[in-house]
């Protein structure tokens, strides 16, 4: 038979346990507070040598294939986060190219109707944010060349954030020097620029390195008309 006592001391417990419960749901793991020293270490979180965007592109300019595989299979911590990568990539050549007025010379366009040349005009002067959907384009067409590959589409998106971006680095770091020295360099930048392209892809895919590399590139250019025909169809039928 259960005494008095025992019945007591029961509720007891279970009113302290309630007690705890309800006093951890009103008290959550306290956070840092943002101020000066928090945006500093997440802007050093960020520029970090061993794990941040310096690394990322460190990385990725050295074996671009080995760590985009890694980072879709196995560790998605090292390398910063793919679309936060070519965002930062898009900005930072949009803020050289705006600073130092560098002729790109990449997408320049000056066919077509009306609509068509201000889409283009508007593609050239933001080249950093119009190569993300050029990369949409250039997904599939690479999904089409590489279908045995097993990749789907967003993963192949994820590799062309981390090789288009570096891409866009390469052609932002070009454009400045040629702005500052004098003789051009601009035209090699771009050759430059677009070999990573083709050769980033290519070491991505298992198989033979030369061939992908080669279809990678085909898969750029093939990719970049196709988006300059869609461009060219939508500014007919807005035209009528």
């Amino acid at each position: 038979m259960t005494s008095k006592t025992d019945t007591t001391d029961s509720k007891t417990q279970t009113r302290e346990i309630e007690h705890n419960i309800l006093s951890n749901s009103d008290n959550p793991h306290e956070v840092k507070r943002i101020d000066g020293n928090y945006i500093i270490s997440e802007v050093r979180s960020v520029l970090n040598f061993d794990k941040g965007i310096f690394f990322t592109i460190r990385e990725l300019l050295i074996r671009p294939g080995k760590n985009i595989r890694t980072f879709i299979h196995k560790d998605r911590k090292r390398l910063v986060k793919p679309i936060v990568y070519i965002i930062i990539c898009s900005l930072t050549y949009t803020l050289f190219q705006q600073t130092l007025n560098f002729e790109d010379g990449y997408i320049n366009y000056s066919f077509g109707n009306d609509t068509s040349i201000l889409i283009f005009n508007w593609i050239s002067n933001n080249y950093g944010y119009a190569n993300i959907l050029v990369s949409v384009f250039i997904a599939l067409w690479i999904k089409l060349f590489f279908l045995r590959s097993g990749y789907n589409i967003f993963e192949i998106l994820t590799l062309l954030c981390y090789v288009v971006g570096t891409g866009m680095l390469l052609f932002a770091f070009f454009g400045s020097v040629d702005k500052l020295i004098p003789f051009a360099i601009i035209d090699k930048g771009y050759l430059i620029g677009v070999l990573y392209i083709g050769w980033g892809i290519g070491q991505f895919f298992k198989g033979n390195k030369i061939l992908n590399g080669f279809k990678g590139l085909i898969c750029y250019f093939v990719g970049l008309t196709s988006f300059t025909l869609t461009v060219l169809i939508i500014g007919h039928l807005l035209d009528g």
